[in-house]
C-alpha cells in the first residue's frame, strides 16, 4: 500500500492506493471543522462518502476529485444527519450524483438542519439565511445493508448499525476489496470527539452507551482501517479501543464535574455562565488527553452530554 500527502489552500488531502480502486481522504479546513470526506474511485466511478458543512468546502472536495480523478462523481453516501455530513449535497446533486443514507438519517435529517441552522443563523451569528447550506433532499435510501456493485465489479456494502451514538442513527461503508471502514464521526481518532448527540425533537440527546455499543460492532464488519470524520486512521481493533476509552473518560469528566458543582449545577442551565463551565470542562479533557487535536470540538459540543447528566439529576 501506498500513501501521498499534499496540501492545497489551507485543506489537507490524503491517498491511499488499496488493492483495487484508490482511497482518498480530502480534509476541510477549520472554517468546516477540520472534518473528513473519503471517496473511492474504482477506475471507472467515484463514490463519495459525506458532503462537508459549507459550500465552500463541498466545492474543493469536488475539485480535488476532478484535479485527481477522471472518473465522474456517479453517488455520495451520508453517514448520519449531522450538518458536516449533509450540508454540500447540492454540490453534489448538480454534478448529476445519487444521493444515499438510510432511511432514519434521512429521516432526521430535516430536524438536525433546522436545529443547526437556527444556532449558526440566530445564535452564533455566522451565517445569514441566505449563505447558510439549504439541504437538499437524500435521493435514495436503504434500510438495514445494502450492497452496491461498482462499475468496475467491485462492491461496496452500506451497514446500518443498531445504536443511536455519535448521532441519531449511523451509516458504516465498508469497501468490501480492503475491509476499510468509513465511519463518519463515530471515530475521532487522536483528535477529540464531538459529544453532542442526535438531534431529537429539537433537543441534543448524547447518547455514549449506545455510541460504545456501536463501536463494537466494527471489528465484526471489517478488518481494514477505520477511516472517521477526523483524525487519524487506525486499524479497526486499534480505533475501536481508542474511541471507547476516551469516550468512559469523558463520560468520567463531565459526571465528575457536574457533581462537583451540587447545588451550582444550575448554572449549566443559565446562558449567562455556561461558557465558563464548558471552558473549564475542555480544560479538563485537554489535560486528560494532552495529545489530541482539536480541543475546542468539546467546548462546542459538551453541552449535550452536559444536559444528559442534569437530566439524570432532576
Amino acid at each position: 500500500m501506498k500513501l501521498s500527502v499534499s496540501i492545497l489552500a489551507a485543506c489537507t488531502f490524503l491517498t491511499t492506493f488499496a488493492n483495487a480502486g484508490d482511497l482518498h481522504v480530502f480534509t476541510s479546513d477549520a472554517p468546516g471543522f477540520n472534518t473528513h470526506s473519503v471517496w473511492y474511485d474504482d477506475g471507472q466511478e467515484v463514490t463519495v462518502v459525506d458532503a462537508q458543512f459549507t459550500l465552500a468546502a463541498a466545492q474543493a472536495l469536488l475539485a480535488d476529485i476532478k484535479q485527481k480523478s477522471k472518473s465522474p462523481v456517479t453517488r455520495i453516501v451520508v453517514t448520519h444527519p449531522n450538518s458536516d455530513k449533509f450540508n454540500g449535497l447540492s454540490v453534489f446533486h448538480a454534478e448529476g450524483a445519487e444521493s444515499i443514507a438510510s432511511e432514519k438519517t434521512a429521516r432526521d435529517i430535516p430536524g438536525a438542519d433546522a436545529y443547526k441552522r437556527y444556532f449558526w443563523i440566530n445564535i452564533a451569528k455566522a451565517f445569514t439565511e441566505e449563505t447558510y447550506p439549504k439541504v437538499e433532499p437524500i435521493t435514495a435510501t436503504y434500510s438495514g445493508e445494502k450492497v452496491i456493485t461498482l462499475k468496475s465489479g467491485e462492491t461496496i456494502t452500506l451497514i446500518e448499525l443498531p445504536h443511536p451514538g455519535i448521532s441519531t442513527n449511523q451509516t458504516v461503508v465498508r469497501i468490501d476489496q480492503s475491509g476499510d471502514l468509513i465511519v463518519g464521526d463515530l471515530v475521532h481518532a487522536n483528535n477529540h470527539a464531538w459529544l453532542e448527540g442526535g438531534i431529537v425533537e429539537g433537543k441534543p440527546v448524547a447518547a455514549i452507551d449506545g455510541w460504545k455499543a456501536d463501536l463494537a460492532e466494527l471489528p465484526k464488519l471489517g478488518r481494514g482501517k477505520v477511516y472517521g470524520g477526523r483524525g487519524d486512521f487506525l486499524p479497526v481493533d486499534e480505533a475501536v479501543a481508542q474511541q471507547t476509552a476516551y469516550l468512559d473518560k469523558a463520560d468520567e469528566i463531565v459526571e465528575r464535574y457536574v457533581e462537583a458543582l451540587g447545588d451550582r449545577a444550575s448554572e449549566l442551565s443559565d446562558s449567562t455562565k455556561q461558557a465558563a463551565h464548558y471552558a473549564a470542562i475542555q480544560a479538563e479533557f485537554v489535560r486528560a488527553f494532552p495529545d489530541y487535536a482539536f480541543p475546542d470540538l468539546v467546548g462546542y459540543s459538551v453541552y449535550g452530554l452536559v444536559q444528559q447528566k442534569l437530566d439524570k439529576r432532576s
